[in-house]
């Protein structure tokens, strides 16, 4: 679970990115968070993961208030989200298969348990023929899918997306859709930051609207969606919702 309780988020300039923003989404739920560019969708990303602090208000996960974290505890904070920018930030001189396998190597995890979790990531999304490729061989929806892989290798509770479709047609975003609902169907709880209206209408989830920083909206879920009911996989499966 995630919770925003009464968020502000003010810079040292004076601008106020949020303003007093709360809201909830539930574990096992796909949510998206829209609005116009300078809204504050990636502001409130980065305080869920707290590469930013909140100027007032509370951020809970699983329950826990994160916002008062030392620096000490915030790396298992992070550990628990799988990350997936819009510019795929991938190494541009390492294979597929290093570049998903980054965050498990900064982990301190054994060669062994790193191949067979990078492979079941790229199985996940279509891509195991091509781990031995550089990015730049790739297709940009390949690239993305990459980073993709890279942001649930670790098994996050949690993926967040920023824009993952801005650079993509319509038939890629929707397959890209396509992959975060099938991580969200395995009870990973997905969040999705974009302003493609389109792309929105067509998904049955709930929307939370910004606007200059307030919280305008926050579309009730369609009654489809069962996803909170979704059960993780074991441990030997490649995604899994972890506890904080």
């Amino acid at each position: 679970m995630i919770a925003f309780e009464q968020v502000t988020k003010c810079y040292a300039s004076g601008q106020e990115a949020l303003s007093e923003v709360s809201f909830s989404i539930k574990t096992g739920e796909m949510a998206f968070v829209t609005g116009h560019s300078g809204a504050g969708k990636s502001t409130l990303l980065k305080l869920m993961m707290l590469i930013e602090r909140p100027t007032k208000g509370h951020i809970l996960i699983n329950d826990v208030a994160v916002d008062g974290f030392s620096h000490r505890q915030i790396p298992l904070l992070r550990r628990k989200f799988g990350i997936v920018h819009q510019n795929h930030q991938l190494l541009s001189d390492r294979s597929v298969f290093d570049n998903v396998a980054l965050p498990l190597i900064i982990a301190g995890f054994a060669p062994r348990d790193v191949g067979r979790r990078v492979r079941a990531a790229l199985d996940k999304v279509n891509l195991l023929s091509k781990e031995k490729q550089l990015p730049e061989m790739l297709s940009g929806g390949e690239q993305q899918r990459v980073g993709i892989a890279r942001a649930v290798v670790n098994k996050p509770a949690f993926l967040i997306a920023d824009e993952p479709t801005g650079n993509l047609d319509p038939e890629l975003s929707t397959q890209i859709m396509q992959i975060f609902q099938d991580f969200n169907d395995v009870g990973v709880t997905v969040l999705v930051a974009t302003h493609d209206l389109a792309l929105l209408a067509r998904m049955p989830h709930r929307s939370l609207t910004l606007r200059e920083g307030k919280l305008i909206g926050s579309g009730l879920p369609s009654s489809s969606m069962h996803h909170s009911s979704a059960q993780p996989h074991d441990a030997d499966q490649p995604f899994v919702q972890v506890d904080i």
